[in-house]
């Protein structure tokens, strides 16, 4: 009964969104959208693509072929100003678009000025609608005739310091001989030449100071182009200027107007004027000004020295200024105004939280900050924090998981080594040392003390690079109480993954790892994110002890045998825009961790694995593999079931992403892959990695929804398996049992995953 009346509301809906226009006035029509036939020699669909970009206004928006707003608009209109009705009308509905508001004359116009720009001279443009009883559309037709092409491009030929700085540029000139013309290609052409000669020294010169005067009185529909001085151009254009002093104004207010030039602190090539208060010392600014005096200026250096002045950490507001030495000189005094964050804060953060793996869970936070501990723009960090995740169906109940612990995080704005790393980039380079504690807590089970730390540094190449290296990243994970139950389960049934994880585990050794990114341009179709990382532990002390625990060799540090093992890490994301308000976004994950000599697998903290919200969604978190064994026949005398962890991961996604209305976007995904075992063992069949592997993967389907308030994206999803890898070849695609009325299937194998942030 719930069942039809959901698909006859859903027909109504439809329907309802069909009719919008028996809401018209008499003698109104909706506006349906416009259509642009360019008549051209060349470029004529490319052509009419810019052009139609141009035509306002633009009609109402559909979703699937129906407009959903405008339905909208007109089911809750309401003279209310408040109010949920009014908040739906305003905040999802679209008022109508009439053709009457359309005007042909002014888009014509805007048309045909367009295509002169392009260099189509004699283009007209003649626009008319073309209507049906309620709706109606536009139509215009270009005619460009033909394009004036570029025949000459010739720059100055004086011999003064600005003629001679704009002739130097000429070998990267956008003016190309035997293009079409072109003005949005003539003003990029200016900007070209202004940053040129920003780097030259050219402080005031600007892009207007420049003319491009075009002759089209050529034979042949051709244009010559000479690009000049403008002759009122100002003496202080023309001038190459150099840097003289430098001061820098750490604890700046806008209450104090005043220099205080007197109180200024010279450190090597700049002063520091922060006296009385001494609020931090001078050798901090040593990676942030670039600028040096009696260089010629460079605005690259400039803005690069404000990056590093925003990013340092202390301060929220940076101002910069330069001043002319005097009216007749062509030096620069430079002036930096900072104005600091409050140096200490605290933060809670409590958070809720559910899991396909049926745990709900809260955590609690606190977050102690220091943005200059030591009066060198350190960052210091202190988190202490408690969470608990409690079971609430799936397994039997009970086996909750309880943490408590804290992290220490100290970072320094440069490189703290012995030897002097000098980049001038927009970035700053970091140092970095943490320490923490975890207790663990699995109910029933056991409870882990894990201790962490690292140093190492992070820096940025540039703004689609960045490398980070560990030079010591240590993990010791001790067990503090093991139950019965849980001992009790390993001797039942010969699992060593249950032992693995009550091992004691003692990794050291070096990470690095490498990201490159450029999918915060926008105005790409296709963006990509890659990160690929290295870890090791132990690899020198393994070879100076002669580790081989296959041969009963097991040398310890501290009574503990430590792990020895490469582990390498790929994740690869593509992104593609298939629209202005969808994509389709891809991974690829492929992960292998090597044990060896003191090893003969990996550590439990160093596994892989696979399923849950960020992974399979189709699947619990941890439930699945490794390869074709499955823990749920496998557990007789087990109440619970336990994380199945990998050496080995291969796994794959696609999503697409469309935008439904406002700030919801929906999804359709497909997740594939699995986890394996570098060596198997008698207690898990099937879990070692071979040469069938591809044969051996799961896979998934399901939609979901993102709710994109641009400070958090709340993400649902619905996942279901279509392929089993546990079941026997020849039986694991499993599309013929979904069944999602039937109320047994659904609890068996449909997941929610309810997550903040978008999957990858």
């Amino acid at each position: 009964m719930i069942k039809n009346s959901l698909y006859l509301l859903l027909i109504a809906v439809l329907f309802s969104a069909c009719s919008t226009t028996k809401y018209l006035a008499p003698g109104e029509k909706l506006y349906t959208g416009h259509k642009v036939k360019v008549e051209a020699p060349e470029k004529g669909k490319e052509l009419e693509a810019d052009l139609k970009g141009l035509l306002r206004p633009k009609p109402n928006s559909k979703i699937l072929g129906l407009r959903f707003k405008l339905w909208v608009y007109y089911k809750t209109r309401t003279t209310k100003t408040k109010g949920f009705k009014h908040w739906l009308n305003t905040k999802f509905g679209e008022p109508p678009v009439l053709v009457s508001a359309v005007d042909l004359e002014k888009n014509s116009d805007i048309l045909q000025n367009r295509l002169q720009n392009k260099g189509y001279f004699q283009a007209l443009v003649s626009g008319d609608t073309i209507g049906k009883e309620k709706t109606a559309r536009a139509e215009y037709t270009a005619v460009t005739g033909p394009a004036y092409k570029i025949r000459n491009v010739t720059f100055p030929t004086g011999t003064d310091n600005l003629d001679t700085a704009i002739a130097g540029t000429r070998d990267k000139t956008l003016l190309k001989p035997g293009d079409n013309y072109d003005l949005d290609v003539i003003k990029a052409e200016r900007l070209r030449i202004d940053a040129r000669l920003k780097e030259k020294g050219f402080f005031y010169f600007a892009p207007e100071d420049i003319i491009a005067r075009v002759d089209s009185t050529i034979a042949g529909h051709q244009v010559d182009i000479a690009v000049a001085v403008k002759p009122e151009t100002g003496d202080r254009d023309r001038r190459i200027y150099t840097i003289n002093k430098i001061y820098v104004y750490p604890a700046y207010s806008l209450r104090d107007t005043s220099l205080h030039l007197d109180r200024a602190e010279p450190y090597r090539w700049y002063n520091v004027v922060d006296r009385p208060k001494k609020t931090i010392r001078p050798f901090a600014f040593k990676n942030t000004v670039l600028l040096h005096p009696g260089e010629v200026y460079n605005r690259t250096s400039h803005n690069n020295s404000l990056n590093r002045f925003v990013n340092l950490g202390p301060y929220k507001f940076v101002k910069n200024r330069f001043e002319d030495v005097s009216a007749d000189s062509s030096k620069l005094d430079v002036y930096y105004f900072l104005t600091p964050y409050q140096k200490k804060s605290i933060q809670v953060e409590v958070l809720g939280r559910t899991t396909s793996a049926n745990f709900n869970g809260t955590q609690v936070s606190i977050n102690w900050r220091h943005r200059n501990a030591f009066k060198g723009a350190e960052l210091l960090r202190v988190t202490a924090f408690g969470s608990t995740d409690v079971q609430i169906s799936g397994q039997n109940g009970g086996y909750n998981v309880y943490q408590l612990g804290g992290e220490m995080n100290l970072t320094w704005p440069r490189f703290i080594s012995p030897w002097d790393f000098k980049s001038d980039n927009a970035f700053i380079p970091h140092t970095n040392l943490t320490l923490g504690y975890t207790l663990v807590n699995r109910t029933k089970l056991y409870t882990l003390n894990s201790f962490h730390g690292s140093f190492g540094y992070d820096w940025k190449e540039n703004i689609h690079k960045n490398h980070e290296l560990n030079l010591l990243r240590v993990t010791f994970v001790d067990p503090a109480n093991v139950t019965k139950e849980y001992t009790d389960s390993i001797n039942s049934t010969k699992n060593p993954a249950l032992q693995h994880v009550i091992d004691r585990q003692f990794t050291f050794g070096p990470t690095y790892s490498y990201t490159y990114t450029n999918t915060t341009e926008e105005y790409r179709t296709n963006t990509m994110f890659y990160n690929g990382r290295i870890g090791t532990s132990a690899v020198i002390a393994g070879l100076i002890t002669g580790a081989d625990t296959l041969a009963l060799k097991i040398p310890t540090i501290f009574g503990t045998p430590f792990n020895q093992y490469v582990k390498l890490e790929n994740d690869f994301r593509f992104y593609h825009k298939t629209g202005v308000n969808s994509s389709i976004a891809t991974r690829l994950m492929v992960g292998v961790g090597i044990p060896f000599g003191n090893s003969t697998v990996m550590p439990y903290s160093e596994q892989f694995f696979i399923g849950g919200s960020n992974s399979l969604r189709g699947f619990r978190a941890r439930s699945i593999g490794p390869g074709t064994f499955y823990a749920g026949s496998n557990s007789d005398g087990v109440g619970f079931l336990p994380d199945q962890a990998g050496d080995i991961r291969i796994e794959g996604n696609i999503e697409w992403r469309p935008k439904l209305f406002s700030i919801v976007r929906g999804a359709v995904f497909v997740d594939a892959g699995n986890i394996w075992l570098m060596r198997g063992n008698g207690a898990q069949p099937g879990a070692a990695f071979g040469k069938d592997f591809y044969k051996e993967f799961a896979v998934d389907a399901g939609v979901g929804l993102r709710f994109d308030v641009t400070v958090l994206v709340l993400r649902t999803d619905f996942g279901f398996p279509i392929r089993k890898p546990w079941l026997p070849e020849g039986q694991r695609w499993v599309l013929n049992q979904i069944d999602f009325s039937s109320s047994r299937w659904r609890s068996e194998n449909l997941i929610f995953n309810l997550a903040i942030g978008y999957p990858f």
